[in-house]
Protein backbone atom coordinates (compact mmCIF):
# COMPACT_ATOMS: atom_id res chain seq x y z
CA UNK A 1 0.00 0.00 0.00
CA UNK A 2 1.90 3.54 -0.72
CA UNK A 3 2.12 5.96 1.29
CA UNK A 4 -0.69 8.39 2.17
CA UNK A 5 0.50 11.86 2.63
CA UNK A 6 -3.64 13.19 2.33
CA UNK A 7 -6.67 11.49 3.09
CA UNK A 8 -10.40 12.20 2.76
CA UNK A 9 -13.05 11.91 0.35
CA UNK A 10 -13.75 12.85 -3.62
CA UNK A 11 -17.07 14.44 -3.88
CA UNK A 12 -19.59 14.23 -6.93
CA UNK A 13 -22.84 15.94 -6.58
CA UNK A 14 -24.63 13.53 -3.65
CA UNK A 15 -21.99 10.59 -4.46
CA UNK A 16 -18.74 10.63 -2.49
CA UNK A 17 -15.90 8.39 -1.68
CA UNK A 18 -13.13 8.00 0.65
CA UNK A 19 -9.63 8.52 -0.76
CA UNK A 20 -6.48 9.03 -0.18
CA UNK A 21 -3.42 10.67 -2.21
CA UNK A 22 0.31 9.56 -2.73
CA UNK A 23 3.13 11.21 -4.60
CA UNK A 24 3.29 10.35 -7.75
CA UNK A 25 7.26 11.27 -7.62
CA UNK A 26 9.77 11.14 -5.81
CA UNK A 27 13.28 13.01 -5.99
CA UNK A 28 16.56 10.87 -6.48
CA UNK A 29 19.32 10.79 -3.89
CA UNK A 30 21.52 13.56 -5.00
CA UNK A 31 25.29 14.25 -4.06
CA UNK A 32 24.54 16.26 -1.31
CA UNK A 33 27.34 19.23 -0.45
CA UNK A 34 27.57 20.29 3.32
CA UNK A 35 28.15 23.78 4.50
CA UNK A 36 31.66 22.80 6.02
CA UNK A 37 33.86 24.80 8.13
CA UNK A 38 37.51 25.53 6.89
CA UNK A 39 39.89 27.01 8.60
CA UNK A 40 42.25 28.96 6.93
CA UNK A 41 46.04 26.79 6.81
CA UNK A 42 48.32 27.91 9.50
CA UNK A 43 51.31 30.47 8.13
CA UNK A 44 54.66 29.42 9.93
CA UNK A 45 55.53 33.07 9.71
CA UNK A 46 52.71 34.21 11.83
CA UNK A 47 53.65 30.98 14.61
CA UNK A 48 56.68 32.37 15.03
CA UNK A 49 55.69 35.65 15.57
CA UNK A 50 53.47 34.88 18.08
CA UNK A 51 56.15 32.43 19.85
CA UNK A 52 57.95 36.34 20.03
CA UNK A 53 55.70 37.66 21.95
CA UNK A 54 54.51 35.04 24.44
CA UNK A 55 51.72 33.14 22.76
CA UNK A 56 53.44 29.58 22.46
CA UNK A 57 50.42 28.11 24.22
CA UNK A 58 48.24 29.11 20.99
CA UNK A 59 50.73 27.81 19.22
CA UNK A 60 50.88 24.26 20.45
CA UNK A 61 46.73 24.35 20.18
CA UNK A 62 46.98 25.06 16.44
CA UNK A 63 49.83 22.60 16.20
CA UNK A 64 47.69 20.04 17.84
CA UNK A 65 44.98 20.14 15.52
CA UNK A 66 44.58 17.55 12.53
CA UNK A 67 45.40 18.58 9.18
CA UNK A 68 42.74 18.08 6.19
CA UNK A 69 43.74 14.72 4.00
CA UNK A 70 43.25 16.60 0.99
CA UNK A 71 45.43 19.54 2.10
CA UNK A 72 48.34 17.41 3.32
CA UNK A 73 48.12 15.32 0.02
CA UNK A 74 49.22 18.61 -1.45
CA UNK A 75 51.69 19.61 0.69
CA UNK A 76 50.08 22.93 2.37
CA UNK A 77 48.78 21.41 5.88
CA UNK A 78 45.78 22.93 7.62
CA UNK A 79 43.45 22.76 10.12
CA UNK A 80 40.92 19.50 9.13
CA UNK A 81 37.51 20.52 7.76
CA UNK A 82 34.17 20.50 10.19
CA UNK A 83 30.96 20.28 9.36
CA UNK A 84 28.86 23.35 10.97
CA UNK A 85 24.98 22.68 12.49
CA UNK A 86 22.35 25.54 12.30
CA UNK A 87 20.56 25.92 15.61
CA UNK A 88 18.03 28.07 16.39
CA UNK A 89 19.80 31.40 19.05
CA UNK A 90 18.43 34.04 20.71
CA UNK A 91 20.14 36.94 18.20
CA UNK A 92 21.20 39.29 21.52
CA UNK A 93 22.48 37.03 23.37
CA UNK A 94 23.88 34.25 21.13
CA UNK A 95 22.34 31.48 23.52
CA UNK A 96 20.36 28.13 22.05
CA UNK A 97 16.77 27.73 21.95
CA UNK A 98 15.00 24.71 23.23
CA UNK A 99 12.96 24.11 19.39
CA UNK A 100 9.72 23.36 21.69
CA UNK A 101 9.70 26.73 22.69
CA UNK A 102 9.49 28.10 18.78
CA UNK A 103 5.93 28.93 17.80
CA UNK A 104 4.32 30.62 14.00
CA UNK A 105 4.41 33.99 14.33
CA UNK A 106 3.77 36.86 11.72
CA UNK A 107 5.44 40.17 11.58
CA UNK A 108 3.02 43.03 11.31
CA UNK A 109 5.40 45.17 12.24
CA UNK A 110 8.83 45.85 12.40
CA UNK A 111 9.96 43.82 15.23
CA UNK A 112 6.34 43.42 16.34
CA UNK A 113 5.00 39.59 15.83
CA UNK A 114 1.34 38.41 16.54
CA UNK A 115 1.76 34.03 17.64
CA UNK A 116 -0.38 31.13 17.21
CA UNK A 117 -0.97 27.97 18.87
CA UNK A 118 -1.22 25.00 17.21
CA UNK A 119 -4.62 24.36 18.11
CA UNK A 120 -5.00 28.49 16.41
CA UNK A 121 -4.08 26.84 13.51
CA UNK A 122 -6.15 24.00 13.84
CA UNK A 123 -9.27 25.95 14.05
CA UNK A 124 -9.11 26.92 10.67
CA UNK A 125 -9.55 23.72 8.66
CA UNK A 126 -12.24 24.10 5.75
CA UNK A 127 -14.21 21.81 3.83
CA UNK A 128 -11.66 21.41 1.17
CA UNK A 129 -9.67 19.97 4.10
CA UNK A 130 -11.12 16.87 4.10
CA UNK A 131 -13.04 16.58 0.64
CA UNK A 132 -12.07 17.20 -2.58
CA UNK A 133 -15.23 19.10 -4.87
CA UNK A 134 -15.47 18.38 -8.20
CA UNK A 135 -17.02 21.38 -9.27
CA UNK A 136 -16.09 21.65 -13.04
CA UNK A 137 -15.14 19.47 -16.30
CA UNK A 138 -13.29 21.01 -18.64
CA UNK A 139 -11.44 19.14 -21.66
CA UNK A 140 -7.94 18.45 -20.83
CA UNK A 141 -6.48 20.87 -23.89
CA UNK A 142 -7.84 24.06 -21.81
CA UNK A 143 -5.61 23.76 -19.37
CA UNK A 144 -2.19 25.50 -19.79
CA UNK A 145 0.95 22.86 -19.05
CA UNK A 146 2.57 25.88 -17.10
CA UNK A 147 -0.14 25.56 -14.67
CA UNK A 148 0.37 21.74 -13.44
CA UNK A 149 2.04 21.86 -10.48
CA UNK A 150 2.33 18.71 -8.23
CA UNK A 151 1.34 15.26 -8.87
CA UNK A 152 -0.60 12.93 -6.83
CA UNK A 153 -2.07 9.77 -6.93
CA UNK A 154 -5.79 9.13 -6.37
CA UNK A 155 -6.16 5.45 -4.49
CA UNK A 156 -9.61 4.31 -3.24
CA UNK A 157 -9.01 4.08 0.67
CA UNK A 158 -11.20 0.86 1.04
CA UNK A 159 -13.13 -1.65 -1.04
CA UNK A 160 -16.27 0.43 -0.92
CA UNK A 161 -14.73 3.36 -2.63
CA UNK A 162 -13.15 1.33 -6.07
CA UNK A 163 -16.54 1.03 -7.57
CA UNK A 164 -17.31 4.57 -7.44
CA UNK A 165 -14.01 5.86 -8.16
CA UNK A 166 -14.12 3.31 -11.30
CA UNK A 167 -17.57 4.77 -12.81
CA UNK A 168 -16.43 8.48 -12.44
CA UNK A 169 -13.21 7.53 -14.31
CA UNK A 170 -14.85 5.92 -17.09
CA UNK A 171 -17.51 8.79 -17.49
CA UNK A 172 -14.38 11.35 -17.91
CA UNK A 173 -12.34 9.03 -19.84
CA UNK A 174 -15.17 8.37 -22.59
CA UNK A 175 -16.49 12.59 -22.75
CA UNK A 176 -12.46 13.54 -22.50
CA UNK A 177 -12.78 15.71 -19.89
CA UNK A 178 -10.73 16.37 -16.67
CA UNK A 179 -12.31 17.56 -12.96
CA UNK A 180 -11.60 20.21 -11.19
CA UNK A 181 -11.64 20.95 -7.53
CA UNK A 182 -10.22 22.67 -4.69
CA UNK A 183 -7.95 21.01 -2.25
CA UNK A 184 -6.46 22.39 1.58
CA UNK A 185 -2.55 21.25 1.36
CA UNK A 186 0.46 22.94 3.97
CA UNK A 187 -2.22 25.82 4.95
CA UNK A 188 -2.94 26.50 1.11
CA UNK A 189 -6.18 26.21 -0.65
CA UNK A 190 -5.03 24.88 -3.90
CA UNK A 191 -7.28 24.27 -7.14
CA UNK A 192 -6.71 20.71 -8.44
CA UNK A 193 -6.93 18.53 -12.00
CA UNK A 194 -8.60 15.14 -11.28
CA UNK A 195 -8.03 12.86 -14.62
CA UNK A 196 -7.84 9.38 -15.23
CA UNK A 197 -4.71 7.52 -15.58
CA UNK A 198 -4.82 3.91 -16.83
CA UNK A 199 -7.21 1.64 -14.20
CA UNK A 200 -6.71 4.40 -11.80
CA UNK A 201 -6.82 8.86 -11.27
CA UNK A 202 -4.38 11.25 -10.69
CA UNK A 203 -4.56 14.47 -9.10
CA UNK A 204 -2.19 17.67 -9.99
CA UNK A 205 -2.37 20.61 -7.99
CA UNK A 206 -2.38 24.04 -9.96
CA UNK A 207 -0.28 26.94 -9.84
CA UNK A 208 -2.81 30.02 -8.74
CA UNK A 209 -3.22 32.74 -11.35
CA UNK A 210 -0.54 35.27 -9.77
CA UNK A 211 1.93 32.60 -9.48
CA UNK A 212 1.94 32.53 -13.15
CA UNK A 213 3.55 35.28 -15.35
CA UNK A 214 1.98 36.91 -18.52
CA UNK A 215 4.22 35.42 -21.70
CA UNK A 216 6.02 38.12 -23.66
CA UNK A 217 6.69 36.90 -26.94
CA UNK A 218 7.01 39.51 -29.56
CA UNK A 219 4.36 39.24 -32.47
CA UNK A 220 5.72 37.99 -35.55
CA UNK A 221 6.23 39.66 -38.70
CA UNK A 222 5.56 38.53 -42.13
CA UNK A 223 4.98 34.41 -43.05
CA UNK A 224 7.78 31.17 -41.92
CA UNK A 225 9.24 30.18 -44.98
CA UNK A 226 7.24 26.95 -46.29
CA UNK A 227 10.53 25.40 -47.43
CA UNK A 228 12.09 26.09 -44.33
CA UNK A 229 9.32 24.25 -41.89
CA UNK A 230 9.01 21.33 -43.98
CA UNK A 231 13.41 20.59 -43.70
CA UNK A 232 12.93 20.96 -40.15
CA UNK A 233 9.90 18.81 -40.04
CA UNK A 234 11.94 16.05 -41.60
CA UNK A 235 14.60 16.81 -38.82
CA UNK A 236 12.39 16.09 -36.11
CA UNK A 237 11.02 13.25 -38.29
CA UNK A 238 14.77 11.57 -37.97
CA UNK A 239 14.29 11.90 -34.57
CA UNK A 240 11.10 10.42 -33.41
CA UNK A 241 10.62 7.93 -31.30
CA UNK A 242 9.35 7.01 -28.09
CA UNK A 243 9.85 9.02 -24.85
CA UNK A 244 12.08 6.50 -22.34
CA UNK A 245 12.79 8.44 -19.55
CA UNK A 246 15.74 6.07 -18.55
CA UNK A 247 17.71 7.73 -21.20
CA UNK A 248 18.21 10.56 -19.61
CA UNK A 249 20.36 10.62 -16.93
CA UNK A 250 21.67 13.60 -14.63
CA UNK A 251 25.02 13.99 -16.16
CA UNK A 252 25.96 17.16 -13.92
CA UNK A 253 25.92 14.35 -10.62
CA UNK A 254 27.53 11.95 -12.76
CA UNK A 255 30.83 14.53 -13.36
CA UNK A 256 30.09 15.49 -9.37
CA UNK A 257 30.60 11.93 -8.56
CA UNK A 258 33.43 12.00 -10.85
CA UNK A 259 35.00 15.02 -9.42
CA UNK A 260 34.84 13.69 -5.73
CA UNK A 261 36.55 10.54 -6.59
CA UNK A 262 39.56 12.35 -8.33
CA UNK A 263 39.83 14.80 -5.08
CA UNK A 264 39.83 11.63 -2.81
CA UNK A 265 42.39 10.12 -5.09
CA UNK A 266 44.82 13.22 -5.06
CA UNK A 267 43.85 13.40 -8.64
CA UNK A 268 44.10 16.89 -10.97
CA UNK A 269 40.77 17.56 -12.30
CA UNK A 270 40.79 19.29 -15.15
CA UNK A 271 38.26 21.76 -16.50
CA UNK A 272 35.71 20.55 -19.18
CA UNK A 273 35.14 22.89 -21.92
CA UNK A 274 32.26 23.41 -22.77
CA UNK A 275 31.93 25.16 -26.66
CA UNK A 276 28.46 27.77 -27.28
CA UNK A 277 27.43 26.42 -30.43
CA UNK A 278 28.31 29.73 -33.23
CA UNK A 279 25.00 31.92 -34.49
CA UNK A 280 23.13 30.61 -37.35
CA UNK A 281 23.83 33.23 -40.49
CA UNK A 282 22.32 31.55 -43.14
CA UNK A 283 19.19 29.76 -41.52
CA UNK A 284 18.13 27.38 -45.02
CA UNK A 285 22.08 26.27 -45.37
CA UNK A 286 22.26 25.28 -41.33
CA UNK A 287 18.79 23.57 -41.90
CA UNK A 288 20.15 21.23 -45.01
CA UNK A 289 23.33 20.24 -43.04
CA UNK A 290 21.26 19.29 -40.72
CA UNK A 291 18.78 17.35 -42.86
CA UNK A 292 21.91 15.08 -44.33
CA UNK A 293 23.62 15.19 -40.62
CA UNK A 294 20.20 13.39 -39.61
CA UNK A 295 20.10 10.53 -42.00
CA UNK A 296 19.64 7.70 -40.39
CA UNK A 297 23.00 5.23 -40.29
CA UNK A 298 21.14 2.39 -41.95
CA UNK A 299 20.57 4.82 -45.02
CA UNK A 300 24.44 5.92 -44.71
CA UNK A 301 25.61 2.42 -44.93
CA UNK A 302 23.16 1.95 -48.18
CA UNK A 303 24.39 4.55 -49.84
CA UNK A 304 28.00 3.26 -48.83
CA UNK A 305 27.41 -0.24 -50.59
CA UNK A 306 25.56 1.63 -53.94
CA UNK A 307 28.99 3.00 -54.16
CA UNK A 308 31.34 0.41 -53.20
CA UNK A 309 29.43 -2.30 -55.97
CA UNK A 310 29.59 0.83 -58.94
CA UNK A 311 33.51 0.98 -57.88
CA UNK A 312 35.84 -1.37 -60.40
CA UNK A 313 37.60 -3.46 -58.11
CA UNK A 314 41.33 -2.00 -58.72
CA UNK A 315 43.21 -4.64 -56.94
CA UNK A 316 43.11 -7.00 -59.06
CA UNK A 317 44.49 -5.51 -62.07
CA UNK A 318 47.50 -5.32 -60.38
CA UNK A 319 47.63 -8.90 -60.01
CA UNK A 320 47.59 -10.05 -63.47
CA UNK A 321 50.66 -10.21 -65.61
CA UNK A 322 51.27 -8.57 -68.81
CA UNK A 323 50.68 -11.52 -70.97
CA UNK A 324 50.34 -10.68 -74.60
CA UNK A 325 47.03 -11.56 -76.51
CA UNK A 326 45.98 -13.09 -73.20
CA UNK A 327 42.65 -11.13 -73.23
CA UNK A 328 41.92 -12.81 -77.00
CA UNK A 329 42.71 -16.05 -75.83
CA UNK A 330 40.03 -15.81 -72.52
CA UNK A 331 37.77 -15.03 -75.41
CA UNK A 332 38.24 -17.89 -77.90
CA UNK A 333 38.22 -20.16 -75.01
CA UNK A 334 35.11 -18.85 -73.79
CA UNK A 335 33.40 -18.83 -77.44
CA UNK A 336 34.46 -23.04 -77.59
CA UNK A 337 32.06 -25.57 -76.64
CA UNK A 338 33.45 -27.51 -73.52
CA UNK A 339 34.54 -31.15 -74.71
CA UNK A 340 35.17 -33.72 -72.67
CA UNK A 341 38.72 -35.35 -71.95
CA UNK A 342 39.12 -38.69 -73.50
CA UNK A 343 39.16 -41.13 -70.92
CA UNK A 344 42.26 -43.75 -70.83
CA UNK A 345 41.72 -47.25 -71.37
CA UNK A 346 43.09 -49.83 -69.18
CA UNK A 347 45.55 -52.49 -70.90
CA UNK A 348 44.76 -55.94 -70.42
Amino acid sequence: MPRASWRGFLRLSLVSCPIYLSPATTRTKPVRLHQVWQPAPVDEEEIEVSDRHGGRERSAQLAQQPFSADASRHGDPGPAPTRITLRPHDPETGEEIDKREVVKGYEYGRGQFVTFTAEELKALDIPSSKIIDLEKFVPRGDIDPVYLDSPYYLYPDGPVAVETLRVIGSAMAEASLVAIGRLTLSRRERAVMVEPHGTGMTLFTLRAAEEVRTAQFNKPEGDVDAEMVTIAGAIMTQRTGAFDPKVFRDRYQEALRELIEAKMKGLTVTAREVVAPPPVVDLMAALKRSLVQETPGSERRAKTMKAKKRAPDRRQAALLLPVAGGLRRQRDSAAEPATPAPSRRKRA
